[in-house]
């Protein structure tokens, strides 16, 4: 019942599009995501552009906060953050909103921050759509189309504090590979 909602509501929502997927293999499960080029342009080229140099493989889910988010693309198992490109402009006023599955860049308090971590919302955020919280909101630019049983399992890990960061899984959830299946 919940995919047969979940899929009613991508086809009449802002995110009926046919854009690039991209596929997560991950240690908890699989999952695709679907891109939106023509909403957020310079999110997208930069995602996939992280995904062909397979920056992403090796990197952890390294936040987890159920009933929120799960973010990650940006450290290694043992907590050491990758080097990444410069940042990029902010899309966050772009139409698209942080709903349950959508996938958005994250970023520090400065707007135009994001590199290359990313988060998927597990529930929907609407405090960070455009302007919220704080003037900018955060750049969502695609959906989880595929294999959302895995980011409910995600979302339910157990986490802890481990040095200065709160809410890292207790069990690394690795990301093995994240591959563009349509360009």
């Amino acid at each position: 019942m919940k995919k047969i909602i979940c899929a009613l509501l991508l086809s009449v929502s802002s995110f009926a599009w046919a854009g690039p997927l991209v596929e997560f293999k991950t240690s908890m499960g699989d999952f695709t995501v679907e891109v939106n080029p023509e909403k957020a342009p310079k999110t997208v080229d930069n995602f996939l552009a992280y995904v062909k140099s397979g920056f992403y493989n090796g990197t952890i889910f390294h936040r987890v906060i159920n009933n929120f988010m799960v973010q990650g693309g940006g450290f290694t198992k043992d907590m050491q953050q990758k080097p990444t490109n410069p940042p990029i402009p902010l899309e966050s006023n772009n139409g698209l909103k942080n709903l349950n599955y959508s996938i958005a860049m994250a970023r520090t308090n400065q707007p135009d921050s994001a590199t290359a971590q990313f988060f998927i919302n597990v529930v929907d955020n609407k405090n960070l759509d455009y302007p919220r919280p704080d003037g900018h909101g955060y750049a969502v630019f695609g959906i989880v189309v595929k294999g959302t049983e895995t980011i409910d399992k995600i979302k339910k890990t157990v986490t802890t504090r481990q040095g200065y960061f709160s809410d890292v899984p207790v069990q690394a959830i690795v990301i093995q590979s994240a591959t563009i299946v349509r360009p």
